[in-house]
Order: structure tokens, then sequence, then C-alpha cells
């Protein structure tokens, strides 16, 4: 404690001190008190003081820390806010673009709708006013003949009222011709009369005096069979009778009279005489000829007869239609509602009826309301009757499946009856002018069984439309429903018999179905509730066996009636000629190998013609019953065969039929496990009869009923065989459609309540999911603008072999400034697997046309071809292979139009049999061995354009191509995949072969790998022993040419002639069929060029020299294409001419080329008895060496000096060679020599052939074309170009 306060004590002087000192030194500047201020804190102890001071700096420094990391923390923050915030600003204005557009398209929807609507109202309001202007038409029309019809009838009224005073007296009659056989004859026309005799009738009755045969011509009047149309005239010639006769109008009452009480004892009355003979009597009363008490009277007596006996079947409403339409308005005062509308619509007046008062209409008009109320009521209730038919067939067809024929047959019927009464309930009420009764549609089905397939009326569109069809495709529908039509191509003699035959069967029929009409009566169908439920119970399907006993009685007298018939053929044939049933025999012979449309009908044409007997249909019927079971191809045809004679012999479709059904029945009574091959065969050939509508749909599904009752073992296969073979037909034919679902449905349940082996139970579902597939997702079609759209239409849809040149002029019209219709074109073009595969040229021409004018188009179209071909050997899915098919057919295409040159199609040959293949054969991913789809493009791109490469340097790019083709080929056929179980496919072979032989027809094969690889091993040789030789020669000749600096002219001369023939006999060596220069110079340059194609394993075998050569002709100069060509060219060319000009009255100098050293020498040599040098005796053969002789000079004098060289040396060979060459190309040109006319002619011809191949194409020059001369840069080689030196590689 003391020494802390020591401590204190002595501590505060000095701080009092410090404190005075600073208060002296206030004047001071800062910096020296900052100065200060260090001395005394250097000089000061440590203290608490200080302590608290370091630590608050390290706080201060902490706490920066902290406010520099808050603050990063906080910029961080607001940077990611403000990322955010501007995100969220992009999303908000991106969301406010799609509203944007989504109210747009809204928008232009609904302008689009209103549109819509503006044009429909606008439709619709030009319909309606058609439809009135057309009604009103329809309503002056009306008005023009109602009163026509007045004035006339008031005309003839008029005279026929007051015709006592107009009658002529006795004299006149006098004066009329009387004769017996005129006045007969008239008599007689009247039983006949027709509107169109009224004038010769007239003119007839104006003169002859009828007078004594009135009672003749009243009996003709009414016994008269007239026509409707007829009455007007009848009407007519009464007037004219009445107006001259007094005693014709009693006669003629009383005959009708007479008439109408004959008529009432007749129980069928003929309807139509009753119409035309009740509107000819209110006619008769209307114009006068008959009192209105009398006539009317007598009208009133019939129409209330007829209408007292019709209350209830209402047999005669036609007659009292016709009654009130044509007299209604006069004699019962009617005014139609249709008139009425017209005259209150368009305001016209109709004349009012005045001929006979009101107090006498009425009575009709009470009679004729009645009648309308009777058949209202009959209206309604068969309305009742048959919505209470098509309730009940609807509920049977729900639980059975199918209806009865007679069933459906009588509601046929009944349904036509029902139109035709209401048809005529709606025409009387409109005469009548009254309403039609409410009619109450049964609502209840559709409530009950939802919307259905109408069985009743099948066939309306729209209720029945199942994706696909009935049939799988276009064919299909062809082969089963367009059928060749006999009767058109065969005499109907040849077929008679059987239109009596079916005559007689119709004819029974109908007996038979008058008699079960008779028998059954109108009270066959149930009406009541309890009747309908016991029915339906009687027809459900039940789940036990089917009892297939009943039919044995008539299978009896089936089989015993086919055994007499069998018998009576015998008899028949034995009375006939051998020869016809020579022709059947052989027909039924042939009848396997018709497996084709064709064939078949042809068949079938030729049985109708030649061979149609009963005898013979029989026969047929038995050889298309005993079909092998093996040849199950032949039954569609067999049936089409069956179905093509139907309408000509009906016979052999109901036989074959009814063998069928025997051997079914057989098959399911026997319930055997053995013969599936057979039972498959008779349920396939029932299936095949019922697409062809042979076989009926009801007994096929009769069938299928009878194999579900009893659903095990060999019964489910011919079930599902079955389905196979007709189940799709069945099941989307209207008329078996629910029927076959309901047993479809019921096969289902089977399977899952059964314990089936898998394979059973695949075949199920198979069978099922073929008749009812499941329902698929329609594939959303790709929306593309209106321009691509008809870009597309217009490659792949209008371009053929026509219309080239339009769909070029209709390409140039396109906007090719727009970038993306040139790329989205460029992008169609190289997609040439979306054009037809034989459209495919069209494309490539159409592409020549247009580079003309869009020279990138080009570039772009062929690079993407390349780059596809590339994409597909790399990626090698099979998905792919018909998309590479049809780009190696565009490239070869590609080439024939000059698109491409020779060097692309030839690097993508070699790179289909080069590509990822390894060098030591073993497998490639890229190219197993099982895969020979590369074979197939190669056979493509040859076909294509492999015919073009017949001359110069492509054909021998093609024959080195063709070599190592073959190796590939072979490489593929000895892999160990392909064994003598799974050999290797003569398709490829075949394939292979058709386009060698296309291609080089006399080109020796290759039978082995080992051989092909010899082949491909000599060329490799001999090309690169040919790069060897060259560079030799080219280093001696640039040595010669040094040492000839010295020489004299003689002897350069004849080392260069030496050269020379040096190299032409090494050319003739090595082909010996190119007979000139130019040949020799391409084919070097041709072997040249194959040295690019060979492979890496062949590279390592070559020499030194070889590599050297190799880097020469690497480094070597290449041509670049510029202006100073052509000058250069058209120099040349000049300079050339004018030569050739100038050494044209020269002699010229033939060359002995056998003379290498001068004459005198040699003569000498002669005469000294030496060996002649450089020639090629036999003794020169036979010796180890060859003798020169080295020429030297001494002064001006020559001498000479014998060299033995051996021949073993390369001097020795060349020359050895060369003589050998020599000799060779003498007999060739003394053969060229005779034989000069014969090639002359040939040159002519190949030169006809050459201009006509050749086709211009200004634009399109990338063809490979080879210049006469490509000089480097620099000074010209006077050498190369006139070759009098050695020539140059």
């Amino acid at each position: 404690m003391t020494d802390v306060c020591y401590a204190t004590i002595s501590s505060m002087p000095a701080e009092r001190k410090r404190s005075v000192n600073m208060d002296e030194k206030d004047v001071c500047t800062f910096s020296g008190k900052e100065k200060e201020k260090d001395r005394d804190g250097d000089r000061r102890p440590a203290s608490a003081r200080d302590k608290a001071k370091d630590e608050a700096k390290m706080s201060g420094k902490k706490d920066g820390g902290k406010e520099e990391k808050r603050k990063r923390l906080e910029e961080e923050k607001k940077k990611k806010e403000e990322k955010e915030r501007r995100k969220k600003e992009e999303e908000k204005q991106k969301a406010e673009e799609e509203q944007k557009k989504k109210e747009e398209e809204e928008k232009r929807q609904q302008e689009e709708e209103e549109k819509k609507l503006q044009e429909e109202e606008a439709r619709r309001q030009r319909e309606a006013e058609a439809a009135l202007l057309k009604e009103k038409e329809e309503g002056h029309q009306l008005h023009q003949e109602a009163w026509e019809r007045n004035q006339s009838r008031k005309e003839l009224r008029s005279k026929n009222q007051n015709a006592q005073e107009g009658r002529p007296e006795e004299a006149f009659f006098s004066r009329l011709d009387s004769s017996l056989k005129k006045n007969t004859a008239f008599v007689k026309k009247l039983r006949t009369l027709t509107e169109q005799q009224r004038d010769s009738l007239s003119n007839d009755f104006g003169s002859l005096n009828l007078s004594k045969y009135i009672g003749e011509a009243v009996s003709s009047v009414v016994e008269a069979k007239l026509k409707i149309s007829d009455v007007g005239c009848a009407v007519h010639l009464c007037s004219l009778f009445h107006q001259r006769y007094t005693e014709f109008a009693p006669l003629l009452l009383q005959a009708w009279k007479k008439h109408f009480e004959a008529r009432k004892e007749d129980k069928s009355p003929n309807v139509s005489k009753l119409r035309t003979d009740l509107r000819f009597i209110a006619e008769l009363t209307i114009v006068g000829l008959f009192t209105d008490k009398e006539g009317l009277s007598l009208i009133y007596e019939q129409l209330k007869s007829i209408i007292g006996t019709d209350r209830e079947t209402h047999t005669h409403v036609s007659v009292v239609i016709s009654f009130c339409k044509h007299c209604g308005d006069d004699i019962a005062g009617l005014l139609p509602r249709k008139v009425k509308l017209a005259a209150e619509k368009f305001g016209l007046g109709f004349p009012p009826s005045e001929i006979i008062s009101t107090e006498k209409q009425q009575p009709f008009q009470n009679l004729l309301r009645e009648y309308f109320t009777s058949l209202t009521k009959h209206l309604k209730k068969d309305h009742r009757e048959l919505q209470n038919t098509e309730r009940q067939n609807r509920r049977i067809l729900h639980s059975k499946g199918e209806l009865s024929e007679d069933r459906h047959k009588q509601y046929e019927e009944f349904a036509t009856s029902y139109q035709k009464l209401l048809a005529n309930t709606q025409s009387l009420a409109d005469l009548l002018d009254e309403n039609m009764p409410e009619l109450p549609q049964d609502k209840t089905v559709q409530e009950e069984h939802g919307p259905g397939i109408d069985i009743f009326t099948p066939g309306k569109p729209g209720e029945y439309d199942l994706e696909g069809g009935i049939w799988e495709d276009e064919d299909a529908r062809n082969f089963y429903e367009n059928l060749v039509d006999l009767k058109a191509f065969v005499p109907a003699i040849l077929f008679k018999d059987n239109e009596k035959s079916s005559q007689g069967k119709d004819k029974d029929d109908g007996k038979d179905g008058k008699d079960g009409k008779d028998a059954a009566g109108p009270s066959t169908t149930p009406t009541t509730t309890e009747e309908l439920e016991l029915e339906l119970e009687a027809l459900d399907i039940a789940d036990e066996p089917l009892e297939l006993e009943g039919p044995d009685e008539a299978e009896s007298e089936e089989l015993a009636k086919k055994l007499l018939d069998e018998q009576e053929q015998e008899d028949e044939e034995a009375n006939t000629g051998s020869h016809l049933k020579l022709i059947v025999d052989a027909f039924i012979q042939q009848l396997p190998n018709c497996v084709n449309r064709d064939l078949i009908d042809k068949a079938a044409m030729d049985f109708c013609m030649n061979m149609n007997t009963k005898s013979n249909r029989r026969k047929l019927v038995r050889a298309l019953f005993t079909v092998p079971r093996q040849r199950l191809d032949l039954l569609p045809f067999y049936s089409r065969l069956v179905a093509t004679l139907h309408p000509c012999m009906s016979d052999v479709a109901e036989d074959l039929c009814s063998m069928l059904k025997g051997d079914f029945r057989f098959h399911i009574r026997k319930k055997d496990q053995i013969n599936i091959e057979t039972k498959n065969k008779t349920v396939r050939f029932i299936g095949e009869l019922a697409k062809f509508k042979m076989f009926s749909k009801t007994d096929a599904l009769h069938c299928l009923k009878m194999l579900l009752s009893d659903f095990t073992h060999h019964h489910i296969e011919m079930a599902c065989t079955l389905l196979e073979t007709s189940g799709r037909f069945l099941f989307r034919s209207p008329d078996s459609h629910l029927r076959t679902s309901v047993l479809l449905e019921q096969m289902m349940r089977k399977k899952q309540a059964q314990h089936l082996d898998a394979r059973y139970v695949t075949m199920v579902e198979n069978a099922y999911y073929y008749c009812n597939p499941p329902p698929m997702e329609k594939t959303v079609r790709k929306k593309r603008p209106p321009l691509q759209e008809y870009i597309r239409k217009l490659l792949y849809k209008d371009l053929s072999k026509v219309t080239t040149e339009k769909v070029l002029r209709q390409m140039r019209k396109l906007p090719w400034q727009d970038p993306e219709v040139k790329s989205y074109l460029i992008c169609c073009m190289v997609n040439i697997w979306n054009v037809k595969y034989n459209s495919i040229h069209c494309v490539a021409n159409l592409l020549a046309g247009l580079v003309a004018y869009q020279e990138d188009v080009g570039i772009h179209v062929v690079d993407g071809v390349l780059e596809d071909i590339r994409l597909g050997m790399e990626v090698n899915q099979p998905k792919f292979n018909q998309r590479r098919i049809s780009s190696a057919k565009f490239l070869g295409e590609l080439y024939n139009y000059r698109m491409v040159e020779s060097a692309v199609v030839f690097r993508t040959l070699f790179s289909f049999i080069s590509f990822g293949i390894n060098q030591d054969g073993s497998p490639s991913a890229l190219d197993p061995p099982e895969h020979l789809f590369r074979i197939r493009l190669v056979c493509t791109l040859l076909d294509t354009c492999g015919q073009y490469f017949d001359r110069g340097s492509s054909k021998r790019k093609l024959d080195c191509f063709l070599f190592y083709f073959q190796r590939y080929i072979w490489w593929k056929k000895s892999t160990e995949v392909w064994t003598k179980d799974h050999p290797f496919p003569i398709d490829i072979d075949y394939m292979i072969s058709d386009t060698l032989e296309l291609l080089r027809p006399k080109m020796r094969l290759s039978c082995s790998l080992e051989d092909a690889t010899k082949q491909v091993t000599e060329l490799e040789r001999e090309v690169l022993v040919k790069l060897g030789l060259a560079m030799g020669r080219d280093g001696r000749s640039s040595a010669l040419s040094e040492e000839d600096d010295d020489a004299d002219d003689d002897e350069e001369g004849g080392a260069e002639t030496e050269e020379q023939s040096g190299n032409e006999s090494e050319m003739n060596e090595q082909e010996e069929d190119e007979g000139s220069e130019n040949e020799e110079e391409e084919r070097e340059e041709e072997e040249e060029e194959n040295t690019d194609y060979l492979t890496d394993s062949n590279k390592e075998n070559e020499t030194d020299e070889e590599n050297n050569e190799v880097t020469i002709r690497g480094g070597g100069l290449k041509h670049v294409a510029c202006a100073e060509d052509e000058d250069f060219i058209q120099a040349l060319d000049k300079m050339m001419l004018e030569n050739l000009q100038q050494r044209s009255g020269e002699t010229v100098k033939v060359h002995q080329l056998d003379v290498a050293i001068p004459l005198q020498l040699k003569s000498q040599l002669k005469k000294g008895g030496s060996r002649e040098p450089c020639m090629g005796e036999d003794e020169a053969d036979a010796s180890d060496t060859m003798q020169f002789v080295m020429l030297t000079r001494k002064g001006n004098k020559q001498q000479y000096k014998i060299l033995n060289v051996p021949l073993s040396s390369h001097l020795a060979a060349n020359h050895f060679n060369q003589q050998q060459a020599e000799q060779e190309e003498r007999m060739k040109m003394k053969k060229l020599t005779l034989d000069i006319n014969e090639r002359q002619e040939q040159e002519d011809y190949q030169e006809m052939m050459q201009s006509l191949a050749q086709r211009p194409a200004p634009a399109n020059t990338n063809r490979e074309r080879r210049p006469r001369y490509q000089h480097p840069k620099g000074a010209p080689n006077a050498d190369l170009i006139f070759k009098t030196g050695g020539r140059r590689r």
C-alpha cells in the first residue's frame, strides 16, 4: 500500500510541471507541439493510462474492421437488392409485355370473332333475303295460278249453264260426219285420252255427229284410266258434249252413280282410280256440268264413304289430300296455310270462293276436319309404338349385343310407314290450315344408355367415327371393296342359271316372309314391360356351353344332299368331254400360284368365261376348302375369288360357307388338342370371307360366341385368330359394333377370371387391342409461318420432274434479303429425307438453277449434306438409316448437276469404308461387324453418279476405290458374326453385284479376303514404286542438265531422247491400254492423287526415297488463280499458233530412237563385226551383261570404248525395258494404222456422245477441269512447255 502511494506522490509534480510547460508554450507551432508530444511520450514510462490508450486503439481497429465488414455487407446487400429489383422490373416488364401481347391476341381474336360473326350475319341475311325472294316468287306464282284457274272455271261454268240456249238445231247435225268408223274410233280414243290429245280430240269432235253414240261415249269417259294431269282434258271434252247434246249430262251422272255403287262391293279398291274419279266429278260439278245439288251430293257421299271406311288405317289419305289440294278451295272453301301466309305477308289478293255457297261448303269442312282428327290420333299412336319398339330394341342390344333379323326388319318397315304417315299428316294440316299435334321425344334412352350408335340407320356421318376407319389403310380398302364386275365383261348367257336360281330363292323367301307375317300378326311385338323382361332374360348371354346338337338333323340332310349332288356330278363328268376336265384340273392346280390381286381377278374371269358348270363349281369349292393349312397367305385371295364370282354364281359362296360352318362345328364338338393349324385355317378363312361380306357378320359373331362359351386351350387360339383376322372389321362396322364390343368385354372378363398361361394372356390382349386400340393422344402439329409453309409445299409437295422450272421461278421470288428465309430454305434442302426419294434429283436440279442467282446457297447446302453424312457415321443409329440413304443419293445427284467435284465424292466414298475402322481388324463401335449399312451407302452413291466415272482420272480413281471396297466387303464377310445358321445377307450380295456390274462389267472380282488384300497391296506397291522412280528421274534429269552444259548439241539431243523414251517405255509398261501421251499424263496424275488414300499401315513400309518424294510433292508449288494467268495463257496460245504456222511448211525429221552414237561409228562397228550397242538381241538376252559404247573426244577426234554393264544394274535394266516398250509401241502403232478407219469412226461417235452428254451450266464451273499448263511463279520453263527436256513430275 505504501509503495503504491509513493509512486502516486512522486508522479504528481511531474504532471504539474508538464502542465506548466504546456501553458507556456501555447504560442509554439502545431508541429513543434507534435514533436514535443512525441518526445515526451518516448521518455515517459508505461502507465495504466497508456495501456488504456493502446486498448482503445486496438478496439478502434477492431471496430474499424467491423465497420468495413458491415459496410461491405451493406454494399453487397444493396447490390443484391438492386439486382433483385432489376430482376423484378424485368419480370414485371416481361409480364407487362406478355399481358400486352395476350391482350393484343385476345383483341385480335375478338376482332376475328366479330368479323366472323359479321360474315355469318351477312351470310344469314343474304340467305334470308334469297329465301324471302324465293318465297315471294312462289307466292306470286300461286296468286297467278289461282286467278287463272278461277277465271277459266267461271267461264266454263257460264257456258255450261247457258248451253241450252246455244245448242245447234237438227240441220246442223246433218252437215257433220256420221260414219260408223270415225265415230267408233273417236269413242275408243276417249278410253285412253291424255292431255296431249286435247286439240286433236276437240277437232275430231267438231266434225263428227255423235248423236247415236252418247251412251258409248259416257261409258268410255267413266271407265277411262286417267291420270291427275289428264282430268282437265276430260272435263273440257265433257263440256263440249254437254254444250252440243242435251242428254249427255244426265247419262253421265247416272253412269257415275252406277260406277260408285259397284265400287262399294270391291274390298280392295284402286286408290289411284279413286283419287282421279273423285277429282273428276268435283271438277264436273264446279264447271256446271252437274247441278250443285246433284254433284255435291254425289261428292259428299263418296267422300263420306272413303273417310268412314278409313278412320283406323288411313290408307286413303292420299285421296283426301288430292281432293283438298285441287278442289278444296271451291268445294269446301279451304284456304291452305301457305296461301294464307303469302296473302298476309306480301299483300296478295286471292280469288274468293264464289262458285258454291258457304252453306253448301260447311258439311265438307266438318267431314275433312273429323278425318284430320282421326289421322292425328293414328299418328300419335304410331309414334308411341315406334318409341316403345326403339326402347325394346336398345335394351336387347345392350343385353345381348344383337338384334334378330326379323325384329330388325319389322322395325324398319314400321319406321318407314310412320314417316309416310307423318308426311301425309303435315300435308293435310297445311291444306286444312290446322296445327300439327305435339309428338313428345323419348329422352329416357339417352339418359339410360348415353350417346350410342344408331344401329337402325347405320352410316350416318358424325354418329360413328372411329379413327382409322374399318380398314387399316387404303390398299386394304381397295382389296376388300373394289372388286371386278364380272357382269360387265362376261356375257349374261354364261350365268343365266345363277339368275334363275336366285329368283327362285327370292320367291321362296318372299312366301316365307308373308307366311311369317300372317302367322305373327300385329301382336308379335311385346308391349308390356313384363313380356319385355321375359324376352330379355331369354336373350341374355349365358356363360354355359352352347348346345350344338340342334343342327345334327340338318347336317345329315345336307350331307345326303351333297352325296347325291356328287353322284350327279360324276355322271355329268362322264357325259362331258375330257378336254374340259383337263382345263379345270389345270386351273385348280394353278390356283395356289395366284398370290396377288391381278392374278386372282384374272382367274375369276377365266373360270366364269370357260368353266362355269355346276360340277366345276363343286370342284372349285372343294379345292378352295381343302387349301393346305400352311398356306394361310392364300386365304385372302381365295376369299376375293369367291366374292368376285358371287354376283354370277352365288352357290360357290354359299357352299363354301356351309362347309366351313360344318368344319367349325366339328372342331368345336370334338374338343381335342390336336390339329391347331387346321383349326386356325378354318377360322381365318371365316374371317376373310366375313370381310368380303360373303360370310354373314351374325354367323361370324356366333362362331366367336361359341368359342367364348368354352374359353380353354385351342378355343382361345381360335378366338384370337378370328379376332385378329376380322375383329377390327366387325368392331368398326356399325351393324355389328355393339355385339362385338359385348363379346370382347366378355372375353376380357374370362381372361381375368381364369388363370391362363402367359402366352394365352398375351394373345388375348393382342387380339383385344387390335380390335379396340386404346385412345391415342393426337400429335400437335407444329405451327409455322405462312412463308415457311409455302417453302415446304414447293419443295416437298409440288416439286417434280415436270414442275422444276415453275418451282425455280417461285423460289427466285422469295425475299432472299431476309436471312431467316434464306437459312430456312437451306435447312429444308439439307433435310433431303423429307423429299420423296424419286424426287431427290429434282432438288439437285433446282439447286443448280438457283445457284446462278444465289451463289452462297449451293455452298451452304453442300456443306450441310456433307456434315449430315459425317454425323450419320458418328452417331450410327438405325433410326437414321433412311435419312443417311437420302443424303448419300443427294450428294450423288449434286455431282451429276456439277455442284460438287469428283474429289468430294471419292473422299466421301473412302470415308464410308475407312472412318472409325480399326486397322488391326478389331471391332469398332462406329462400324460393328454386323452392320452392313455403309455398303448400302456406297452402292447408293455409286448407283447415282458412278456411271460418269468412265474416263480420265475419275475412271482410275474409281478403279482404285473398287479394290479397297472389295477388301472392305470381304473383311465384313470374314467376321465371326456370319455363320452357316446366320449367313451373310443375300440381298447385300445382290446389291453389290448389281452395282459392280453396272460400273465395271468386265472387272475381275475378288473371291476371298486374301485375294482382295493382295489386289490392294499390289496397287499400293505399284503406286509407291511409281513415285520412287519419278523421284529418281527428276534427280537424274537435273544432274544431266548440269553436265550437258559442256557437251555437244548432238549428245544433248541424244540424252534427252533417251530420257524421254525411257519415260514413255515406263508408262507403257504400267498401263498398256493407254496409247496416247495425254492419257499417260492423266494416269500419272491419277496415281499421284491416289496416294492420298493410302492407309497408315502402308505408309509405315515406305522407303526413304518414297518419304522424300512425299515431302517434295507436299512442299511443291500450288497453283493460285490470278489475273496474270489468263494473260500468260493467251500469250502462250498466240506463240504456239505462230510457231505451228511457221513450222507447217518444214519437213519433219523423224528421230531414230535406237541410235545413241554417231552413224559413222555405228557403221564402223558393223564392219568390224562388233555387236551393235543399245540393241536387245538374243545373245544379249542370254549373257549377263550388256555392251555400251562410251564416246570420248580428244581434240577434234572422237574415240569410243566398249563397256560391259551387268544387267542387274539400274542403267542396263532401264534400257532393256525401253527396248521392249519401243517394240510394243511399234506393234501398237502398226495395228492403229491398219485400223485407222474404224478408230476414226469410234472417235467421231465418242465426240458426238460427249457433246450430247455435256449440259451447259454457266455458273457451275466447279466441276474438275485440268488446265493445259500450270506454271510456277517466275520465269516459264521452256523445256517443260515444249517437252524438249526430261518430263517433270
